[in-house]
């Protein structure tokens, strides 16, 4: 099931787990516990039942991951999530608008 909402969340997965791996872990390419992350991360992603119309993991009411993945991948957004915006500044306002815009129109309907 490829979705173009999913196929970019799959993308910011990988670049902000890749931008962790090499800033905060100091690794010159992404380790395998960080590759294990991306594509558990993606996978989820493809069996995700909202699709395109899935909210953000942490406000899902259907939490798939494992609680271990689930930690990892808190710590890798806390990092990584605010430095976003000034390290991928138009993928950080492109993904925090499109978010923000989508909910709002979803909740007036």
């Amino acid at each position: 099931m490829s979705h173009g909402r999913i196929e970019e969340e799959k993308n910011i997965i990988a670049i902000m787990v890749g931008y962790y791996c090499r800033k905060k872990e100091k690794n010159q390419i992404i380790c395998s516990d960080c590759r294990e992350l991306i594509e558990y991360a993606q996978a989820r992603l493809d069996h995700c039942p909202f699709g395109d119309e899935k909210t953000a993991c942490k406000k899902c009411s259907i939490h798939c991951y494992k609680p271990d993945m689930r930690e990892r991948m808190k710590k890798v957004m806390s990092y990584a999530g605010p430095r976003m915006l000034f390290v991928f500044p138009s993928i950080a306002l492109r993904h925090y608008f499109c978010f923000t815009c989508f909910f709002r129109f979803r909740k007036a309907q």
